[in-house]
């Protein structure tokens, strides 16, 4: 999936240069499918091994590359199966998209349309019981599991859609009824499996909450943030009696303890209300290797050393599509009591690849002055102790005929940028760690030109569903547990709590 995304953004990128129609998603999927690049490649019935009930996808292609759903249209994915001598088909898989008067107001029951018969090209006839159809009926008589994947509308591209993987139901009822075009279509009732995770509840929830906070349970406070942010930041406990973080004065930004560096000027483009891909005479394109760093969207297509934002003194507009991380959050977030790792940072909306997530804000501490103090402060991003391990979100890359060149702790070796958000910061001082995590960290500057101090953005690994704790790598470089160097040379190891199946043990 991280490798899918990573060819999708950096398709986009070139094809927008050459102005190139074809869709980069079917252009990333057909790469890795020429590449053998796909897994699950052999049909099964039940859960597919890697994807968990929850996970969403931006694209029908995704679910064909990781063995979810095969058909790249079809809404009835099926096998073949030899039962007794003959031959049938059983479904494994179904996507409800609406293409068809599903019913799908109940989060444990969905009342399924069978496919054909209202095709825009055709004349509209009655459904026949053959082909998926069939196979749903099969998999009734033979009460076998079926994958459900619901779809909804992305709250940030309402053209678009998000499917999520809703789990394993069973069909419990079939019939025949005449739909609203004056035509007979089959009807299937499938009942969700009970004991799985929640899928298309969450979305559910989470859609109230952001229509009407209050309705949220468990508010110990509605805005951390104070009207500081322009989204309300909550803080809920579901899980215990803490009262709530630790005060700290909540800021959206980073405080210089002393002058920046004035000797070298960001350049300053030029360009008529906004900059465009390929555009040799936007400065702003040229001091990010001749590429707009973000997609038309906003995703950052790939890490760099440092990436370079539009500043106040270019004369592209504020909609510019190089304008990202300056203009703040745009997530609904909800600090929360994980209750064995403190608080923790979640938020109620869907989140792409590439996402812009927050900035680390706080106070930027002179690493040749720092204090002892400093080293019981776990509130501290260091670049000279945080690991990146990025590289595998440019896996992939050579199919474009490209290096993947991730971005590593070699590239971000001059920066030895320590911030602190002990007593001064916002939402990234919540940010856990963990060994698998699904966010990473890129330096950006926009508003000065003294490239040693640039600002601290966190984006998306991947996607990133409603009400997953959003965490990024600590790192493990420094000291050994038992010994204490100079910091920040040498950083304080601790016991590592992530539970992922990469778990070091300590960061």
């Amino acid at each position: 999936m991280i490798m899918f995304d990573s060819l999708r953004r950096r398709t986009m990128q070139l094809d927008e240069k050459e102005d190139s129609n074809k869709r980069a998603d079917l252009k990333a999927g057909g790469l890795m499918m020429q590449n053998n690049m796909r897994i699950n490649n052999v049909k099964m019935v039940g859960h597919v091994p890697g994807v968990e009930v929850g996970d969403i996808f931006f694209f029908r292609i995704e679910m064909c590359i990781v063995g979810l759903h095969a058909p790249a249209m079809g809404g009835i994915d099926y096998m073949p199966v030899n039962s007794v001598g003959k031959d049938e088909s059983l479904a494994v898989c179904i996507i409800s998209s609406g293409g068809y008067d599903n019913e799908e107001d109940d989060t444990d029951i969905l009342v399924y349309t069978g496919q054909g018969g209202n095709s825009r090209k055709k004349e509209k006839h009655d459904q026949k019981l053959e082909r998926g159809n069939l196979a749903l009926m099969n998999s009734k008589n033979k009460n076998t599991q079926i994958r459900v994947v619901r779809s909804t509308h992305d709250p940030f591209r309402h053209s678009e859609k998000i499917y999520i993987y809703d789990g394993l139901y069973r069909i419990k009822e079939s019939w025949m009824e005449k739909a609203k075009s004056g035509f007979n279509v089959f009807k299937y009732k499938l009942r969700r499996e009970p004991g799985q995770p929640d899928g298309i509840s969450v979305w559910k929830m989470a859609q109230k909450w952001k229509e009407n906070p209050a309705t949220r349970k468990n508010i110990i406070q509605m805005d951390l943030s104070s009207n500081v942010e322009n989204i309300p930041v909550c803080v809920v406990n579901d899980v215990g009696n803490v009262e709530g973080p630790v005060h700290f004065n909540y800021v959206t930004g980073v405080k210089y303890l002393r002058p920046l560096s004035r000797e070298k000027q960001l350049q300053n483009c030029k360009c008529h209300r906004v900059c465009l891909p390929g555009d040799p005479d936007c400065s702003c394109a040229q001091q990010n290797g001749g590429d707009l760093p973000y997609t038309l969207s906003g995703l950052l297509v790939k890490p760099t050393p440092i990436l370079y934002e539009c500043s106040s003194r270019c004369k592209c507009s504020e909609n510019c599509r190089n304008r990202v991380t300056q203009k703040g959050i745009e997530l609904n977030f909800e600090i929360f009591w994980t209750g064995d790792r403190g608080w923790g940072l979640r938020t109620w909306d869907p989140v792409h690849a590439g996402a812009f997530i927050c900035e680390y804000a706080g106070e930027v501490i002179d690493e040749t002055k720092v204090n002892i103090d400093v080293k019981e402060d776990d509130y501290i991003f260091d670049t000279s102790c945080t690991s990146e391990k990025v590289s595998r979100w440019n896996q992939g890359t050579e199919l474009l005929e490209e290096i993947s060149r991730g971005a590593t702790t070699e590239n971000t070796k001059d920066l030895p940028i320590i911030i602190s958000a002990k007593d001064s910061g916002n939402v990234a001082r919540f940010l856990n760690h963990s060994c698998s995590p699904n966010l990473l960290w890129q330096a950006v500057q926009y508003d000065h030109g003294d490239d040693r101090y640039p600002h601290i953005m966190f984006f998306a690994i991947k996607h990133i569903p409603p009400m997953t704790e959003l965490t990024y790598d600590y790192g493990t470089r420094g000291a050994p547990p038992g010994f204490e160097g100079i910091f920040p040379k040498a950083c304080k190891l601790k016991q590592c709590l992530c539970g992922s199946i990469n778990c070091r043990g300590y960061f």
